[in-house]
């Protein structure tokens, strides 16, 4: 019987897992060692080259302080991973570049959940402003005289 080979839901969890290892600012290695495992198959799981199995699964959930779920899209189980787009790489490698981690961290301690709010508004805003570029002309260089 032919072992199965990894599909876009495997490089999904594996993705998710090497996020959140960064996020928690561990390296594979560690990880691994955590596991039981050599880096090297780390990274095949954190590339989705090799298929990760419940069990492993479930180790990696406990070892990186998330729930399983936290590996797969907020779908239902039939329709997991099946609408997985540029987006969703888009983000993940966002938040697992330095600048995603920093901001990820600083978001994260920010306790306040008002703040959060408007933080979040605050970007979504810019965000949707970068078309115009007299919203940001002079804050490239720090010399924002609006007042």
């Amino acid at each position: 019987m032919k072992a199965k080979t990894p599909s876009a839901i495997d490089a999904y969890v594996g993705e998710r897992v090497r996020v959140r290892r960064k996020l928690l600012g561990m390296s594979q290695v560690s990880l691994s060692q955590c596991l039981g495992i050599t880096f090297q198959q780390l990274q095949k799981y954190e590339k989705g080259v090799n298929r990760i199995g419940a069990g492993r699964l479930q180790r990696i959930a406990e070892v990186l302080g998330v729930p399983v779920g936290f590996f797969f899209d907020d779908e239902q189980p039939h329709t997991a991973g099946l609408r997985l787009s540029a987006d969703t790489d888009e983000v993940a490698h966002f938040i697992a570049s330095k600048e995603g981690l920093a901001l990820t961290r600083a978001f994260i301690a920010i306790e306040d959940p008002n703040i959060r709010r408007k933080l979040l508004a605050l970007a979504r805003s810019l965000g949707n402003n970068q078309s115009g570029t007299d919203a940001h002309e002079g804050w490239e260089h720090g010399d924002d005289t609006r007042g």
